[in-house]
């Protein structure tokens, strides 16, 4: 039986006997630390990323910046360096900027690790007292009072006027009435499972006392955890138009390059000459600001989005 997904299903005393602790003792302080090390620490995994060199260079990956990294090594070995200086500043500057910006997303994941870790007052061998949030196992009654954030997923067996801010899970924002008593169907939303409170959630009001039937990466939050780390990153619509711009933009360049080192060739110019003017112009021609001016008012825009919005 799946106590995490059927919980809310059953009557509590069900959910006592399965998970084989009591609703007065708890569990027995030897059971909680084989509980513990066979279901690891009740805390979220730490989010998969790659290094921070390998991010940094991934902000090199596109097709604009290939073509002004081409046009710095073209502008240093005709030794116009402060030409390629410039240009090299720009793609170090637009590759900070964006790595800086990747960085601050991917706190959601510390931040989703963050909201678990609190204190708990859970009861083994007849006793109340307090653990690390991370301590809490499986079968543990966890008993909970207005201010207490929520240790694990709980399923409710005593409630007194208990209700639950949820909003960081469910975005409810109305503080939700908890009621041990009642049994929904199994596959009821998890907003409407009066009778759990959650890993991650705030009592707001009341009293009350539960069996933790989930920790860790099992619980909801945990499933959120899951899902945010599993996301794919999608480019935005501005993102694509910019890469297809910016290759449209590389092959106008070129070709023109070509031609004009043609047309240099048929006048009877001599090559190197005509070689250099061609380079030249693809130089002139490439937008050296735009990756960093995009990412910087993309940067700002968000930023002032954020803030507007509080």
């Amino acid at each position: 039986m799946n106590l995490v997904r059927d919980g809310h299903g059953l009557p509590a005393v069900e959910v006592v006997l399965g998970l084989g602790t009591d609703t007065d003792a708890g569990l027995t302080a030897a059971e909680a630390r084989q509980r513990l090390e066979r279901h690891g620490p009740n805390a979220l995994p730490p989010a998969r990323r790659p290094a921070a060199v390998v991010r940094l260079l991934r902000q090199l990956h596109h097709p604009l910046v290939y073509v002004l990294l081409a046009a710095a090594l073209v502008t240093g070995l005709l030794g116009e360096y402060v030409d390629c200086g410039v240009i090299v500043g720009v793609v170090v500057l637009n590759a900070v900027v964006g790595f800086v910006q990747e960085s601050q997303a991917e706190g959601a994941l510390d931040g989703l690790r963050a909201l678990v870790r609190t204190r708990a007052r859970v009861v083994r061998d007849g006793h109340a007292q307090v653990v690390a949030s991370e301590d809490v196992v499986p079968g543990d009654l966890v008993v909970l009072e207005a201010g207490d954030k929520v240790p694990a997923d709980l399923r409710l067996v005593r409630s007194s006027r208990l209700s639950v801010d949820e909003s960081a899970l469910t975005g409810e924002s109305v503080p939700v009435d908890k009621d041990e008593a009642v049994v929904v169907p199994a596959g009821t939303p998890v907003a409407d499972r009066r009778n759990l409170a959650y890993s991650g959630t705030l009592v707001t009001a009341g009293s009350g006392a539960g069996v933790a039937v989930a920790t860790g990466a099992a619980t909801e939050l945990g499933a959120i955890h899951r899902l945010v780390g599993a996301a794919e990153s999608l480019a935005t619509p501005l993102a694509a138009k910019l890469a297809s711009f910016s290759r449209l933009l590389t092959v106008a360049i070129l070709a023109l390059a070509a031609v004009t080192f043609a047309v240099g060739l048929i006048r009877g110019q001599g090559g190197a000459e005509t070689f250099t003017a061609a380079i030249a112009l693809a130089v002139g021609a490439i937008p050296e600001g735009l990756p960093a001016a995009v990412t910087i008012t993309l940067a700002i825009g968000g930023r002032g989005w954020r803030a507007g919005g509080r």
